[in-house]
């Protein structure tokens, strides 16, 4: 019998599946380093949320043949580690796509209509006071710069095809064969960047993407240009964002993920100007759960069955 750990909290329709399938199926709460060490050494497969998972830990499971991560981001794992090793790192690709993009629309629209200042006024009593809140703005016909065309950024651009924007794509590694059928228009960054209305992120964060969105670039954007970051903390450098917010130098932003989770209470970015924070909570709606739990799941099963599913495996090449 196969055994498989659970490291966060988990939708139970993942669970069910596990223990279906005959898996001797722990659940672990707990990320001290010193009792992961000891949790680990005998599983052979992993399904992961938050925790991290370094050398150090992954080291010491001599059976692991399988990491899955609840998720698209794995930043959090120590994947080199698991390369050298030859063990596959499975994310669940195609859970969370439509919950993120609704998200970014949430965003998009509360920022540009200002529904938390609209709010606040009727709240403490300021109804008459309505026309203190200048510049709200409409998404229809806008320019919208995506960036990353994957599967969450597709969904985003079939949404915000429905208010008649112009979709621009900034994605690197898209083959020209999808540039070549997609009704959107691809770009460089610098042109996207200056030419987008409405700007939202969903690439991972690497060395190359690191502080993407800084000083130079917020210089290159419209003064009531919108952007929100719902993919990884670091992409965005959040000092030079207050600066851009607080200096008008774009409309607003919003952010699902932070540099630093969770940030501390007396961040410089939470006192920025025209700004909505969310808690990385963009994928955690009821429905998107349960999915990513059941893919968590059928990753770790598949593999382990010797079924497994490649295109949900970041390092395709230990296979």
């Amino acid at each position: 019998m196969y055994k498989v750990v659970l490291l966060g909290e988990f939708h139970k329709s993942g669970k069910e599946l596990l223990k279906k399938n005959k898996i001797n199926l722990v659940e672990i709460l707990d990320n001290d380093s010193d009792y992961l060490k000891q949790a680990l050494v005998d599983c052979d497969g992993i399904g992961i949320r938050t925790s991290n998972l370094t050398e150090e830990i992954l080291s010491s499971c001599l059976n692991l043949k399988i990491v899955a991560r609840h998720g698209v981001g794995y930043d959090n794992v120590d994947i080199d580690y698991l390369n050298q090793k030859r063990i596959p790192l499975a994310v669940t690709g195609k859970s969370n796509a439509v919950s993120v993009a609704e998200h970014v629309i949430t965003l998009f629209l509360s920022i540009s209509r200002r529904i938390i200042d609209s709010h606040n006024l009727v709240k403490n009593g300021d109804f008459s006071k309505k026309n203190l809140i200048k510049k709200t703005v409409e998404i229809f016909n806008k320019k919208i710069l995506i960036i990353g065309y994957g599967r969450i950024g597709k969904e985003v651009a079939k949404r915000l095809s429905s208010f008649d924007c112009k979709i621009l794509i900034y994605d690197p590694y898209v083959e020209n064969k999808i540039t070549d059928i997609s009704p959107h228009t691809f770009v460089d960054l610098q042109t996207g960047l200056k030419e987008a209305d409405f700007i939202t992120i969903h690439i991972p964060l690497s060395v190359d993407t690191t502080n993407l969105i800084s000083k130079s670039e917020f210089s290159l954007m419209k003064n009531d240009a919108i952007l929100i970051n719902t993919s990884r903390g670091g992409i965005v450098n959040e000092e030079d964002l207050k600066m851009a917010l607080d200096e008008e130098k774009i409309l607003g932003a919003g952010l699902d993920v932070f540099s630093k989770e969770p940030p501390d209470i007396n961040d410089t970015i939470l006192s920025a100007k025209n700004i909505i924070f969310t808690p990385h909570n963009s994928a955690l709606t009821i429905e998107c759960r349960s999915r990513m739990s059941i893919e968590t799941a059928e990753n770790i099963l598949n593999h382990l069955q010797n079924k497994t599913n490649v295109d949900n495996i970041v390092n395709k090449h230990v296979l």
